[in-house]
């Protein structure tokens, strides 16, 4: 349905379209909402929009936020949305522009989504060389020490990413981990400004990474695409050097969820 009928009012939005529209509308606000607000966007009494809620909720489509009064997407819609972008024909053309970034910087590429606790891996290309780092797709890796995971965390929001750097300090998963939350910040800073991320052995030791975004019709960050090596066979600032191939495969990975 178009956006400009969404004030239509009750009676003319059919009864199995309600809870679609608030999901369409949850997804699409990026961050978590209230029930009234979208009631209100969609021409919905409160009733009505409390108790889809209620029901989105209870069946995992959305899921509360921590302060108990918005809501955000849920595990069955975070997974339906990863399945969306694996479907047949979008994975096919997806493959074909990862094979390609893969064979130029003669790495493995990764295409990585944010869920609620971490990236994880929604799709991959090998590269050829023998010694490689085993990362399957939907392994989860955690935000702040990898380079797919500080390349989301630098596109939240101020009060978003406060949220999640108060919960620090951090695992050190290496001895190259940042676990300090201002010294993250201050990466994550960096992150933003220069437009990719790095991972110098903070996931894993003996393995440097990079990532950048891939931005969704509204701008916002909804993927990355990666690039990781083991460090015997390049160092970080070698593997900078492909940094042009990977932004040029990430906004053909962009204008492809674009349509």
């Amino acid at each position: 349905m178009p956006h400009d009928d969404l004030n239509a009012k009750e009676g003319q939005i059919p009864t199995n379209l309600r809870l679609l529209m608030i999901l369409e509308e949850v997804a699409r606000a990026g961050v978590p909402v209230k029930p009234a607000a979208i009631g209100k966007l969609i021409g919905l009494p409160k009733p009505t929009v409390h108790r889809l809620f209620q029901t989105a909720e209870a069946e995992g489509f959305l899921q509360r936020d921590l302060d108990g009064r918005a809501y955000g997407p849920g595990p069955r819609l975070r997974d339906l949305a990863v399945n969306t972008m694996s479907s047949q024909h979008m994975r096919t053309a997806r493959l074909a522009i990862l094979k390609d970034v893969a064979e130029t910087v003669e790495e493995t590429c990764n295409l990585a989504a944010p869920d609620r606790e971490g990236m994880v891996y929604i799709d991959r290309v090998e590269t050829h060389w023998p010694l490689r780092i085993q990362l399957p797709v939907g392994t989860q890796v955690p935000f702040y020490c990898t380079a797919s995971g500080k390349m989301y965390l630098s596109s939240l929001r101020p009060a978003l990413l406060e949220g999640y750097l108060s919960a620090g300090p951090f695992e050190a998963m290496t001895e190259r981990t940042i676990t300090d939350p201002i010294a993250l910040r201050r990466e994550l800073e960096l992150t933003r400004e220069r437009g990719y991320s790095i991972d110098n052995e903070e996931f894993m030791m003996g393995m440097t990474a990079m990532a950048v975004p891939i931005i969704d019709g509204q701008g916002r960050l909804m993927a990355t695409l990666s690039v990781h090596v083991p460090l015997p066979r390049r160092s970080l600032e070698d593997l900078l050097t492909s940094l042009p191939v990977l932004k040029a495969g990430a906004e053909k990975l962009s204008s492809l969820s674009r349509g």
